[in-house]
């Protein structure tokens, strides 16, 4: 793998600027790479390798620029839960680590650079130079990946019996025979609705499916 520098010099550019939160995906998902024996993610080893996120921020482009898992190949998976962490899937071996960076963390970059005022700046020193231990909290984990959300999981394309827009990787839902889209199946939870149309009661979260 790539030395620290030069990784997070590609995720500065892929990213637009670098920051705290660039640095700390970084180290995070070279430690998920470490403890998995994964030396070349993006590599010989980029077929072995699934990613769970956990937070759309900063290090979410990181992680991807280190592990080389894109939401387009289906190697990324995006859970929105608001935590800094993320689960590094072997497909190989079947071996799954969650790392979450830790609260603590702010405080000890404090700690180490109190001549630093601004705060991103003395989190990005801070980042750089601590030690695994006190950035990250780590747990072996069992991730079950059915065919379904495996990268080269292609299934049957259906259209919507009430919208008519293709669907694709059977999320779909059947309701009386009839196989429908996400947002028709549950209009109270789309994220959109048509201009001029009432809001739809909300009911609360919900899993629409078993693939979803």
């Amino acid at each position: 793998m790539e030395s620290l520098d030069a990784l997070l010099e590609e995720a500065k550019v892929a990213h637009g600027h670098l920051c705290a939160g660039q640095v700390l995906g970084v180290r995070m998902a070279m430690l998920g790479c470490r403890r998995l024996a994964l030396d070349d993610p993006r590599g010989r080893d980029r077929k072995r390798l699934v990613t769970f996120i956990e937070i759309d921020r900063c290090a979410t482009d990181a992680i991807g620029v280190v592990t080389g898992c894109r939401l387009g190949k289906r190697a990324l998976k995006f859970r929105d839960w608001g935590k800094m962490a993320a689960t590094f899937v072997d497909l190989s071996s079947g071996k799954a680590i969650r790392i979450v960076a830790l609260e603590s963390s702010k405080q000890r970059a404090r700690e180490l650079f109190p001549g630093i005022e601004n705060k991103n700046a003395q989190q990005m020193q801070a980042y750089r130079e601590m030690p695994d231990a006190d950035l990250f909290g780590e747990e072996w984990v069992e991730v079950e990946l059915g065919p379904r959300e495996m990268p080269g999981y292609r299934g049957e394309r259906v259209a919507c019996a009430r919208c008519g827009e293709g669907i694709n990787y059977d999320r779909y839902v059947e309701r009386n025979g009839e196989k429908l889209c996400i947002a028709c199946a549950y209009p109270e939870q789309r994220y959109y609705r048509p201009a001029g149309e009432e809001p739809a009661a909300t009911t609360g979260l919900q899993s629409p499916c078993e693939c979803a």
